[in-house]
């Protein structure tokens, strides 16, 4: 455990802190600060419809990657380091969603330009390990990028997951520290693993009605939260500032301090620059690489913005002091309780629930992603995938009886694996982002609607073989 702790401290800082800051700021300035400039763009596409009506269309696309973000994290993370960074660590949430959500653009709009088609499925399908592969020629480092994914998305992701939906119960009378998280764990297990036997068309159909039916109902009861404590807003946002400047403390124990539980939960919340969210970026039927890249700048404004920022806040403003006995569960449903009563806790635990469910099958389609392009471009046997999947749902059965350190610390150590192999690939391609942005811009000005070809933008049609 201690092992897992120092890897990870090491990992965050200083290597990643100065790789996720590095990438942010470059895309930011070369961009010309796109967050801002097509915050618009962001919104009308997603409601674009696909060409062929049994593709997967933005919405779709946008709603896969939102499972994934949207989940435990966006609850049990922001309590996590509000209790053991401070308060401040919102603060820093939202700096990296911003400057990140730069990256999210260039990392999606990769995925697009050098997406496949399964001719025998009708599908498209890509990701890091696919541009990594194609414009960077370099196998070995797209093979050593899938294999992360599998372990984070597979494991530590769903591990963690999974220990988290069983901690919202630990505040019933019922729970049993030795058969609880048993029961929990084998549930979530054998209900996982019908869903995902169905494959990535089920996943999409379950994520699209699921996602937006509960970030709706969670956001308008934080939204009460916040209501009820309004007279409390300005000290509320005086304490989130004062901490996140205090270098102070921050200088005495960096490792431990908001800075660094900002920037760990706000990437394990919005996962921008990590590399997940482009697997289903790819799968998306659009006219421009540029428009899905936009499309998942939205979903992490959604994630961090959006529901990280109405959790802390919820928390925050209702002056209950946030301490390490109460991380996790224990201080969003001690806020609640201020408002909704017996039912706050009730109502944590529902959305945990479905927010934690949505979480585990969207991190198994990128995971089916991962093990596709392992196996020469295409889904391994039925007898594999099945073998595998079971094996998917025993580490989730394992998760709800892991220590919270250990889901954590392996979640954090494999997504950073993740990420220090995707953002420096982003860096390298930024030409490439460049120029598909520029050729969007450009047809957009004119007043169309913008059509990629890979010739036009100055990109290789042999590599971006579908936008010849």
């Amino acid at each position: 455990m201690n092992i897992l702790d120092s890897i990870d401290s090491i990992f965050y800082y200083p290597i990643l802190i100065i790789v996720l800051a590095a990438a942010g700021i470059y895309f930011t300035v070369r961009t010309r600060f796109i967050q801002g400039r097509h915050l618009i763009d962001c919104f009308s596409m997603v409601a674009e419809k696909p060409s062929d009506k049994s593709q997967v269309s933005s919405f779709q696309a946008l709603m896969v990657s939102t499972a994934s973000r949207v989940g435990t994290g966006n609850i049990i993370g922001v309590s996590t380091a509000i209790c053991l960074g401070g308060p401040g660590a919102v603060f820093w949430m939202w700096i990296l969603a911003i400057i990140g959500s730069s990256t999210a653009f260039a990392e999606s709009t990769l995925a697009q330009i050098y997406k496949k088609r399964d001719h025998e499925n009708e599908r498209f399908y890509g990701g890091p390990a696919y541009y990594i592969e194609t414009a960077l020629h370099s196998k070995a480092l797209a093979v050593v990028f899938a294999v992360f994914l599998i372990l984070t998305y597979g494991f530590g992701f769903n591990m963690l997951c999974s220990y988290n939906m069983q901690s919202t119960l630990m505040i019933y009378d019922f729970y049993d520290a030795k058969t609880t998280p048993l029961i929990i764990g084998g549930i979530l297990a054998v209900i996982v693993g019908i869903c995902i036997m169905g494959g990535g068309k089920r996943i999409v159909h379950v994520t699209e009605v699921m996602v937006p039916f509960m970030g709706l109902i969670y956001v308008a009861a934080t939204v009460i939260i916040i209501g009820a404590h309004v007279s409390f807003i300005p000290a509320m946002f005086k304490m989130i500032f004062s901490d996140a400047f205090n270098f102070r403390s921050i200088g005495s124990g960096i490792a431990g301090s908001c800075l660094v539980y900002g920037i760990k939960r706000g990437l394990y919340s919005n996962e921008a620059g990590v590399g997940s969210a482009p697997n289903a970026a790819a799968s998306a039927d659009v006219s421009h690489p540029a428009k899905q890249g936009f499309v998942q700048m939205l979903s992490v404004y959604i994630d961090t913005l959006l529901l990280c920022t109405a959790t802390a806040f919820a928390c925050l403003i209702t002056g209950i002091i946030p301490s390490e006995k109460l991380s996790g569960a224990p201080y969003v449903q001690e806020a609640m309780s201020t408002v909704f009563r017996g039912f706050g806790p009730v109502f944590i635990t529902i959305c945990m629930i479905m927010f934690g469910f949505t979480t585990l099958i969207g991190n198994l389609y990128y995971v089916d992603n991962a093990l596709a392009f392992l196996n020469h471009k295409k889904m391994p046997g039925k007898t594999f995938m099945r073998i595998f999947h079971i094996i998917c749902a025993v580490i989730i059965f394992l998760g709800a009886l892991a220590p919270m350190n250990v889901c954590w610390d392996l979640a954090d150590i494999t997504m950073g694996g993740m990420a220090v192999i995707n953002i420096p690939s982003c860096l390298l391609l930024s030409g490439v982002v460049m120029r598909a942005l520029r050729d969007f811009e450009k047809q957009k000005k004119l007043g169309k609607n913008p059509v990629f070809k890979a010739r036009n933008a100055g990109i290789d049609e042999e590599e971006a073989e579908c936008w010849k």
